[in-house]
């Protein structure tokens, strides 16, 4: 898997289309998550890759909302960013914005963590750690089950990714928490230094 454009142009890339700090800091958090699931489904020689397809996978949200992953193949080829990152990108979208189903793993994995992500860090703002560190299952759980927490997190979407990775809700919400866990402090040391 190639994606024609390094870790570091890819930060760029994300930041040229994005000032929000909370779009780079979700951005840097679904990168750290797809890289976790890279080396926990076995694709550990893609790891770039897959952080690569997470670090970009909203980059046309923040000024194009409403064209959201249809405007993204342009920004993407503007910067030579290959094919493959493209459509991993734009599959994320999947019967929300764009009929490109997400195929690989890998688009799988996206499609499902890209709207847990936010769940999740909304739910660990909740708490006086304001950290994934200490997050269980059943408090993600609880937030879940209530329609007016996060409600720009689409619960289907969450289920219907679980379901395209063969995997249940709840292994799907044990296994994101940790990998925002591998992440929490690099992600927080990385806009530590946008602030700055």
């Amino acid at each position: 898997m190639e994606a024609n454009i390094t870790r570091e142009d890819a930060l760029k890339l994300l930041k040229k289309y994005n000032k929000e700090p909370f779009h780079i800091q979700h951005g840097l958090t679904v990168e750290g998550v797809m890289r976790w699931f890279a080396n926990e489904q076995g694709y550990g020689e893609d790891e770039e890759f897959w952080g690569i397809v997470g670090l970009l996978h909203d980059i046309d949200f923040e000024l194009y909302p409403d064209q959201h992953c249809i405007k993204a193949p342009e920004l993407l080829r503007e910067a030579g960013v290959s094919e493959e990152v493209i459509h991993a990108v734009c599959s994320h979208g999947y019967e929300l914005t764009v009929d490109i189903k997400p195929e690989h793993e890998m688009e799988k994995t996206l499609y499902a963590v890209d709207e847990l992500t936010g769940l999740i860090w909304a739910a660990a703002l909740m708490r006086p750690s304001k950290s994934v560190m200490d997050m269980e299952v059943k408090s993600v759980k609880k937030k879940y089950k209530s329609a007016n927490f996060a409600a720009g997190c689409s619960r289907e979407v969450i289920e219907r990714g679980a379901e395209m990775m063969g995997i249940e809700l709840s292994d799907l919400i044990q296994k994101t928490i940790l990998a925002m866990r591998s992440c929490e402090e690099s992600v927080a040391a990385a806009m530590e230094k946008e602030s700055c």
